[in-house]
């Protein structure tokens, strides 16, 4: 192994390996900390963790645990994937679980920068954009978990940090690695212990791959990924990305309130009519077995044309479901429901299965049982298809979506491309 990974969740997870693997490196993903050695021939293991929105305690507790795993594995560099819309709160958990995998490591600088281009997140100036807006005006301001009201990086990182926080700035990053390495060395030296990095385009962060390269630890979104493999001379390759062939029905189950999974929901509906089933938390609240009721509308659906159970709703349903259940209870209900659902489908005969939103994949993925994932071809920046085999052993693909990545069309061109 040479670069060891921990995911603050599932989709983030898979979006870190997929960069990896398109710059030609082998790439596993494992679900939680393995009780083994990695697989034989990984030049990456990025670890899953569902610790995004637990208490920050916790995600110090699984993140310190994972990085012990992979650095008795022999990783070279340690890879914190956070989210590309810093998804988090004042009270951590990017923040405290940065500066505890520095203090582990003995680690007095690191850097911090969510910036993909590719998806839209770029940052400047210290401030992270959305496509053409600011992250405090696009639809991350109204997350049901994780609120984005401050679109300063340097400002959301420094409340929730002991150590200083600093920037370094797209007129430094654009003159390139070395520029990008003096200005490291010139915060180092004012005591700071952590900088926000812009970026605009993957030229930067090529750029920043190769200033990067000593660093023992960094926290970053998938974007600054595709400049690291080459630290380790390694070059793209098709290889990389080859999975074993597909079979078995069709889903997908969709459990993220994003603007882009709303979006890929409706345009879904409306090329598969009747091929949805909404799946209702005031309804699940109630006592009803919305999950079973989801698998018996499926069991006589499940065939050539894909299906559609999702939980996926406009911000003023979400939060109407929110003020009747609380956020927890609500979430809580709606991914025990799906999970059940995937499982249940998988026992049918699915085996392609696409998952939208985080906290869902992570629920999917381990009431499916999974382990281990082998990151495969992308379908759209950020996301992968991946071959796993369930707790019960039966092979499936797997797409693990972030809720707000992908084109209008991603389930059927997801399938598509497996295909």
């Amino acid at each position: 192994m040479k670069l060891g990974c921990i995911a603050d969740d599932f989709t983030g997870a898979t979006d870190l390996a997929n960069n990896l693997v398109r710059a030609g490196m082998r790439s596993v993903q494992t679900i939680g900390v393995p009780d083994g050695p990695p697989p034989e021939g990984a030049e990456a293991v990025v670890v899953a963790l569902k610790s995004r929105t637990i208490p920050a305690a916790e995600a110090v507790t699984q993140s310190l645990a994972a990085l012990h795993w992979l650095r008795a594995q022999g990783a070279l560099q340690v890879y914190f994937k956070v989210c590309s819309t810093f998804d988090s709160t004042d009270r951590g958990n990017i923040g405290p679980v940065t500066e505890a995998l520095m203090d582990a490591l003995g680690c007095d600088f690191t850097i911090a920068c969510p910036a993909f281009p590719a998806n839209g997140r770029t940052v400047y100036k210290g401030y992270l954009f959305t496509g053409d807006v600011l992250l405090s005006e696009g639809s991350m301001r109204e997350h049901p978990l994780t609120p984005m009201t401050d679109p300063s990086l340097v400002r959301v990182m420094q409340r929730q940090c002991r150590r200083r926080v600093g920037l370094i700035e797209h007129a430094v990053v654009r003159r390139g690695s070395d520029a990008i390495a003096q200005r490291m060395a010139g915060l180092r030296a004012e005591g700071v212990g952590i900088a926000i990095v812009d970026a605009l385009e993957d030229a930067d962060l090529l750029a920043m791959g190769r200033a990067f390269a000593d660093l023992p630890v960094l926290t970053a979104g998938s974007g600054v990924a595709i400049g690291l493999p080459a630290n380790f001379g390694i070059v793209p390759c098709a290889q990389a990305a080859e999975l074993p062939p597909s079979a078995g029905a069709r889903v997908v189950v969709s459990g993220s309130c994003s603007a882009a999974s709303n979006a890929q929901v409706q345009a879904f509906l409306e090329r598969h009519p009747g091929r949805g089933f909404a799946v209702d938390p005031l309804r699940l609240a109630a006592g009803e077995d919305v999950a079973q009721a989801a698998l018996d509308w499926a069991a006589s659906r499940l065939g050539d044309e894909p299906l559609l159970v999702y939980a996926t709703a406009r911000p003023e349903a979400v939060k109407a479901a929110q003020a009747a259940l609380g956020v927890a209870q609500a979430g809580a209900l709606v991914e025990d429901a799906l999970a059940r659902v995937s499982r249940g489908v998988v026992g049918m005969g699915a085996g392609r299965l696409v998952v939208a939103g985080g906290e869902t994949s992570g629920a999917c993925v381990q009431a499916l049982g999974v382990k281990q994932l082998r990151i495969g071809a992308q379908i759209d920046p950020g996301v992968p298809w991946c071959h796993a085999r369930t707790g019960e052993g039966r092979p499936l693909h797997l797409a693990l979506k972030s809720g707000n990545f992908g084109t209008i069309d991603f389930f059927d061109k997801a399938f598509e491309v497996l295909r």
